[in-house]
């Protein structure tokens, strides 16, 4: 069954294509590399995501992932009481995005 998700992430692939966006980039031609998580999803979408990610085109639920991810860090190295309610502030206001961002994409595809 096609999905909506694999309609626009064919697009995308197709537009990205188009843009000249897939050339050249490491392991072009060769199989996608083994990843255990990938099972989890129907391998069209992690295709799909696998290739999105190396031209450079993540979804914006994913950089805000990894957004928050980098605060975490930059949280468990700070002492300063002032400068870490400033991270927690901001890893709030992004992790609120990030819901956003996932509450959106399941309306989308109608989850």
């Amino acid at each position: 069954m096609v999905t909506r998700w694999d309609k626009i992430s064919e697009q995308r692939m197709r537009k990205a294509e188009a843009e000249g966006h897939l050339k050249g980039l490491s392991g072009e031609g060769k199989p996608l590399p083994h990843r255990p998580e990938a099972a989890l999803i129907d391998s069209g979408t992690a295709v799909g995501h696998r290739i999105m990610a190396e031209a450079g085109a993540l979804p914006r639920e994913i950089e805000l992932k990894k957004q928050i991810a980098a605060l975490h860090e930059r949280l468990a190295l700070e002492t300063d009481p002032a400068a870490r309610r400033a991270l927690m502030a901001e890893v709030s206001t992004l992790q609120t995005r990030h819901a956003m961002e996932a509450e959106a994409r399941r309306k989308f595809m109608g989850m």
